[in-house]
């Protein structure tokens, strides 16, 4: 058979660990056999971006912009041990921070749904994707402890330099603790603009909820500027397509989520789509089971695991240890990428190998092989533990056959 051939480039963003082990697998086994890969080629592994003072991975995000699709394999956000294992000059930021953050992304999460691995929740029958704001709040936070006697006040000066006073507390009794959270009206928008973009991608209903009756300045912002650019840019859109979006309270939503049956997009805050997404992939059975899209408001996509490099599993790997280690989440990241460059292209023959490549996977999960973490929750009967490169290689068997 002929390979498939990609017209335009997609950036490849390599990683750390056990991850960046599987990743290599993957191509090998799963996609050059039948695809001829064209991408461009970032390595994000912590030695890589310890050499380039992290130039590699703003050079990554900066591709991405130009190709419009990105894949990328887990990364090591580095702790102060990390130090000296990898001789570091510096806690280099998450990779996944700064690409974030020159993309002006929103992160979407799904669960992968398959046989044998039921949720938590047993009304949840559809996945419930997670879009989480992923600029300001608690994340680019100013605190500071203060002592017993102390006045706290938020003070704004405009550019003539008038002030504007807000007494935050007068700790006139006891020491304690302010923090201050910012975010900016364009970012509001344009993860707005993201969320209602995928939920027409999807076909999907988009839900927002925040806390607006106790926060009336800061959450009744993200309120009023959803509302705004649903009424104005979506609201026709959404009634033709027959979905809707959907605001209430965040206490409301999450009642509201566990009684669900899923199969829509639930847009959180920073902090709440953080705690949420680890939530619902908890509840779906395993956070190696999660898709992670990054989508920014003109359309430019990053795919990439849920997941961290697996450290434990390296570790066994450099012994010569055999591991069991899920790729499910670093596969669908590949044919994510690979469906939507077909998209954007115009080459259906790679949106198609993208689907079967998603189809074989989880095939293989429900006739019964699966990786150990898998293998602990699935309550398949007939069901065995495989080592990380076979699982890959079942998965190969079951492609062949429907190519």
């Amino acid at each position: 058979m002929a390979k498939i051939i990609m017209k335009t480039p997609l950036v490849e963003m390599d990683g750390d660990e056990m991850t960046r082990i599987l990743w290599q697998w993957i191509k090998d086994i799963l996609l050059v056999p039948y695809v001829e890969l064209n991408t461009e080629y970032y390595d994000l592994g912590l030695k890589h971006r310890e050499e380039t003072k992290d130039q590699v991975t703003l050079d990554s995000a900066e591709a991405t912009k130009k190709y419009g699709v990105a894949v990328k394999c887990a990364t090591i956000t580095p702790n102060a041990a990390r130090m000296p294992e990898y001789n570091l000059t510096q806690m280099w930021k998450s990779p996944n921070g700064t690409i974030r953050a020159a993309l002006d992304g929103t992160v979407f999460r799904t669960p992968i749904i398959v046989k044998g691995i039921e949720p938590y929740i047993p009304t949840w029958t559809k996945p419930i994707t997670i879009a989480r704001h992923a600029y300001g709040d608690v994340y680019k936070n100013a605190e500071i402890r203060v002592e017993k006697g102390c006045k706290a006040e938020l003070v704004v000066t405009d550019a003539q330099g008038n002030e504007t006073r807000e007494l935050i507390h007068d700790f006139a009794k006891s020491d304690g603790i302010i923090q201050g959270l910012h975010n900016l009206d364009n970012s509001i928008a344009g993860f707005a603009r993201a969320c209602l973009n995928y939920g027409l991608d999807l076909k999907q209903d988009v839900w927002f909820a925040t806390k607006d009756t106790i926060s009336k300045k800061y959450d009744h912002r993200f309120k009023d500027i959803f509302q705004e650019i649903y009424d104005n840019e979506y609201k026709e859109k959404y009634e033709a397509a027959g979905i809707e979006y959907f605001y209430t309270l965040i206490d409301d939503a999450v009642a509201r989520v566990i009684r669900s049956e899923g199969g829509y997009i639930w847009a959180c805050k920073n902090y709440d789509g953080d705690v949420m997404s680890d939530m619902v992939s908890t509840a779906y059975g395993s956070l190696a089971m999660m898709t992670s899209v990054l989508v920014s408001p003109d359309g430019i996509y990053e795919y990439e695991a849920a997941h961290g490099t697996v450290q434990r599993h390296y570790y066994k790997y450099l012994k010569g240890e055999e591991t069991s280690t899920n790729s499910v989440a670093t596969i669908f990241a590949w044919s994510g990428a690979l469906r939507k460059r077909g998209e954007l292209d115009g080459t259906p023959e790679l949106c198609e190998f993208a689907d079967k490549l998603e189809k074989a996977t989880i095939q293989t999960i429900e006739n019964g092989v699966m990786t150990g973490d898998l293998y602990l929750i699935s309550k398949l009967e007939n069901k065995k533990k495989v080592d990380s490169k076979t699982f890959l290689e079942e998965i190969k068997v079951n492609l062949d056959k429907m190519m």
